[in-house]
C-alpha cells in the first residue's frame, strides 16, 4: 500500500536563472497536460487513503483552479492528512486561498528565496519582498497555520549580513517551516552558461549555513533535516516519508515514484508525456544492496540520523562493523553516535555528499 503522493506541475510564467528543474515557461499546454495527468492517475492510483499529497513544480499556483479541483478529486484522503501546494507569492489572493481550503489543502509552501528586491530581480523572480510578506499574511489570515517558505543562500550579490536579515524577517512572519538551500549552479540552468561573477564562495556559504542553523535554533525552529527547520513540530510529513525511504506515487512529467520495490520516473519531454502519460520512462527493481545504501543515504539527511538497531535487523548486518572505517574516519567532528543512532553533525552536513558517497 502506498499512502504518499507527489504531483508535478511543470509550468512557469518565466524561468528563474538558477532553476534546473523540469519546468516550462509557457501555459498554453496546461489543459492538455492536466487531462493527461488525470489519465495517468486513473491508470496507476489504487484508491488508498492518502496520508500526504504534495503538488510541486514549476509553479502549481498557475494551474487554473477548475483543473486543480478535477485533479484533486481523483484522490481519497485519510482522516488525518497533509496536503501541500507550492505557490508563487504573486498568485496568492484571498479568493484563491479560500478555494485552496475548500479543496482540502492544509499546507502551503511559498517560494520566497530572498527578501532583497535587487537579488530577486537579478535571479529572475517575478515577485518582490512585499508581495512575499503579503502572501504569507493572506494565507495566515485566511486560516492556514501550516505555512512554509523557501530561502536560498549564496545568491549573486548576497552578503552574510543580508542573508541574516532575511532570516530575521522570516521568523517574524507567521510561518511554521523554513527550508534553506545553498545555491548550486547546475546544468540546464541559465546560470550554467551565464556564470554570475559575484556569488559568495564556498567558505562564505558554509558560514551562512552555520549562522542560519544557530539563528533559527535560537528563534524556536528545530532543525530536523539538512535543509529543513520547523516550529512546534511542523515537520514536512511528506518529505519525511522520502527520508525514511518509504514508498510514494509520482505523477506528472519527470516525476519519480517508488512503489512495490520499483523506482520509476516519467519522461521529461512534455509533448511525449501528454501523448502517452501511462508509460513510465524507466522502472528499476531495487536490490537489497541498493535498499541498504538508500536507507543510509536518506537516513543520514535527518538530524536524528539512522537507528543502528533497526538497520541491523532490517538488513541482517552488523552496521558498525561493516562501515567501521567510514565511521571512525569522520567521528566525532563530522559524525556522532548517540542513544543508538548514528548521525551527522552540522559540520558533517556541509560535507554530506562526500561522507555519504563513502557508504555507497
Amino acid at each position: 500500500m502506498t499512502e504518499y503522493c507527489y504531483i508535478h506541475i511543470p509550468f512557469c510564467k518565466s524561468k528563474c536563472k538558477y532553476c534546473s528543474f523540469v519546468s516550462f515557461a509557457c501555459t498554453d499546454k496546461m489543459t492538455g497536460y492536466s487531462y493527461s495527468l488525470m489519465k495517468e492517475i486513473s491508470e496507476n492510483y489504487r484508491g488508498e487513503k492518502l496520508k500526504t499529497l504534495y503538488i510541486g513544480g514549476g509553479t502549481p499556483s498557475l494551474l487554473p483552479l477548475n483543473l486543480l479541483g478535477k485533479i484533486i478529486n481523483k484522490f481519497n484522503f485519510g482522516d488525518v492528512y497533509e496536503f501541500t501546494i507550492e505557490v508563487n507569492p504573486d498568485d496568492i489572493t484571498q479568493d484563491t486561498v479560500k478555494i485552496y481550503r475548500d479543496f482540502g489543502i492544509n499546507r502551503v509552501s511559498v517560494g520566497v528565496q530572498s527578501f532583497e528586491d535587487d537579488i530577486l530581480k537579478e535571479i529572475g523572480r517575478r515577485h518582490n519582498s512585499q508581495a512575499a510578506i503579503s502572501a504569507v499574511d493572506t494565507l495566515y489570515n485566511n486560516g492556514f497555520s501550516n505555512i512554509s517558505i523557501d530561502l536560498i543562500y549564496g545568491l549573486p550579490g548576497q552578503t552574510s549580513e543580508g542573508f541574516l536579515k532575511d532570516l530575521r524577517l522570516a521568523v517574524s512572519l507567521p510561518v511554521s517551516h523554513i527550508s534553506l538551500y545553498g545555491l548550486k549552479i547546475e546544468e540546464n540552468s541559465y546560470y550554467y552558461t551565464h556564470l554570475p561573477t559575484d556569488v559568495p564562495d564556498d567558505d562564505i556559504q558554509a558560514d551562512m549555513y552555520l549562522a542560519a542553523c544557530n539563528f533559527l535554533e535560537q528563534s524556536g525552529f528545530e532543525q530536523y533535516e539538512i535543509s529543513n527547520f520547523s516550529r512546534n513540530g511542523a515537520f514536512s510529513r511528506h518529505n519525511m516519508n522520502y527520508w525514511y525511504n518509504n514508498t510514494y506515487y509520482g505523477f506528472g512529467v519527470s516525476a519519480h515514484g517508488y512503489v512495490e520495490g520499483f523506482r520509476y520516473y516519467n519522461t521529461s519531454d512534455i509533448d511525449e508525456y501528454i501523448a502517452n502519460p501511462v508509460c513510465s520512462e524507466y522502472a528499476h527493481h531495487v536490490t537489497e544492496k541498493e535498499r541498504l545504501e538508500e536507507e543510509i543515504f536518506l537516513g543520514l539527511r535527518k538530524t536524528e540520523g539512522i537507528n543502528i538497531f533497526d538497520i541491523n535487523k532490517k538488513f541482517n548486518i552488523d552496521f558498525e562493523c561493516k562501515y567501521k572505517n567510514v565511521i571512525e574516519k569522520y567521528s566525532p567532528e563530522f559524525m556522532c553516535k548517540k542513544s543508538g543512532y548514528l548521525s551527522l553533525t552540522r559540520k558533517g552536513f556541509m560535507l554530506s555528499n562526500i561522507i555519504l558517497s563513502e557508504f555507497i
